[in-house]
Parts: structure tokens; sequence; C-alpha cells
């Protein structure tokens, strides 16, 4: 029964994969569908339907690099940006290139080209098993993780994984706290904070650009929490909304993210289909207002 459970979920998602890959629009529809949502792809005006029209029209290989966790690093240099990026310690093909011994005690391993295979590694930890993460990676860097959520250009990226300095929380923090920034077009409309992150939930709350909360934008679900903490105004706020406005020039839509950690301000990623145009944790009124931020390609 297990044999044909495992054979019954893999024909699932080779099917699921190729309408994807030949049917894009249609797929986009029936994951949409299946999250409770009934988006207009053709009459796009919500941030969500403006994603999937992206995704349908324009977003195609030309923009693996901006996903690529390690060449959108170029792209971050050629902006002017490149003192963002958080240092990089090695690069590797396989898992079994890795020569744990020769990295630091503490690091953060990843996928270039996905989403969710971050793991912070520590050497010294009673539980450190070198044969469970060759494994573990061995296993995400087969995966095409374009077709999850519809983003094809993901497909594109050579899958390779990365090592990056490890980043410490600050004092009475239990993570390091991060900043999202809707852009749109260069300009930067506001920008979504995320603290006390656990692998369960993480408390969020979205500010204006002037840091002052925008009541109604957000909506809790079971891991996106109302924060509960007063969430200081971040200290390189100014630095934060320069590099973004510069970096997510030229798209219609982009949350540019950042980390705060060690007195610094980090780079974390540039977003251009943020949860695939199925965001849940924004309120359908917020959901509007930043698709009419969204100016379409004609």
């Amino acid at each position: 029964m297990v044999y044909l459970a495992t054979l019954r979920r893999k024909a699932l998602a080779t099917l699921r994969n190729a309408e994807m890959r030949l049917f894009h629009a249609s797929g986009l529809l029936r994951e949409s569908r299946k999250h409770g949502l009934n988006p207009d792809i053709k009459n796009p005006k919500d941030i969500n339907e403006k994603i999937l029209w992206l995704l349908c029209h324009t977003y195609d290989k030309r923009y693996a690099r901006y996903a690529d966790k390690i060449a959108v690093r170029d792209y971050l240099a050629e902006c002017g940006w490149g003192d963002l990026c958080v240092p990089l310690i090695g690069v590797w093909d396989s898992p079994e290139e890795i020569e744990f011994e020769a990295l630091p005690a503490r690091f953060v391993l990843k996928c270039n080209h996905d989403s969710g295979s971050t793991r912070v590694v520590d050497r010294t930890a009673p539980d450190f098993d070198e044969d469970e993460l060759r494994k573990f990676f061995r296993t995400k860097l087969k995966r095409k993780f374009g077709y999850s959520n519809g983003e094809l250009y993901y497909n594109a990226i050579k899958p390779r994984i990365l090592a990056e300095q490890f980043l410490k929380a600050g004092q009475g923090q239990s993570s390091i706290p991060d900043y999202k920034v809707w852009c749109f077009d260069g300009k930067p409309f506001c920008i979504w904070a995320c603290v006390n992150r656990s692998a369960d939930s993480v408390q969020v709350r979205t500010f204006d650009t002037d840091w002052q909360p925008v009541e109604g934008a957000d909506r809790p679900t079971g891991h996106y929490l109302a924060a509960e903490i007063d969430i200081p105004r971040p200290a390189h706020l100014g630095t934060m909304l320069q590099a973004a406005a510069r970096l997510s020039k030229g798209f219609p839509e982009a949350r540019v993210d950042f980390y705060e950690a060690e007195g610094k301000l980090w780079f974390s990623e540039l977003t251009l289909a943020a949860y695939g145009g199925r965001i849940d944790f924004h309120t359908p009124e917020f959901l509007r207002i930043l698709g009419d931020q969204c100016i379409l390609p004609q």
C-alpha cells in the first residue's frame, strides 16, 4: 500500500508539473483555487492577480539571475550595493564536495535555486551530522522548484549549494528581524516587518516608509501572527529604502528583503512573485491597494 501511495503521489506530481509547464495559466489558476482564491488573470486588479499575470506574460527565464542566490550578488554589485551581501564562504555543485572540517564552527547552508532549504549548521553541536546534511541537500538539488508556485524561471537556475556567514541575533531577540520592502518600479511603498520567527510562526506588521503602522493591512493566519511587541524603527531604514529603490527599478512589482544584524544592514533576497500570487496574510483591501501601485507592461 505504501508503494502504491508513493507511485500515485509521484504520478500526480508529474502531471501537475506538466500542466504548469505546458498550460501555465491553467496550472496557476488551479493552484490558486486549491488555496481558496478565484483570481481574474484577464482583468487583474489586486496584487495576487497582477503577480499571476506577470508570471504568465513577463517573468521568463531571463529573470533567473534575480532569483539565483548566487547570481543575484552580481546584480547587487552592478547596482552599487554589493556591500550588503552576506559574506560568501563557499559554493559547491554537490554535497559530496563540501569539506565540513574546513568551514567555520557555525554557518548557513542553502541551495541557490529554491526556497526553504536553509540550514543553520553548528559543527560543535552534539547532533551535527554530515551524512544527514549531505542527504538533505542531495534531495534538494534534484527539486525543480519552479513548479511549486509556477515561478518557472527558477528551473533555469543551475542548482548549487552555498555557505554564508552566520549572522547573530541581537540581545533579547529570538531571531534576526527581517524587513520586506514592497516596491513598484523603483518606488518603495511599504515594509512588511517580521520578528520572533520560529519553525511554526512569525510575528508581522506592515509599516509605511515613514515607519507608521498601516492599519487594516495585515490578516493573521496560522503561521503569520500579529506582532505582540512594538517593532522599533530599523536603524538603517534610510539606506534600506535607497537600496530597495535601486534594486527594484524596472520591475512592475518586487519585494526587496533585508536583515539587520550585528549593527549592519544585509540583503536577503529579491522576490519577484511573492508566494506565487497566493498571498493570504494581507487583507483583501490591502491586496487591492498593492495592486493599484503595480502598473503592468503593455
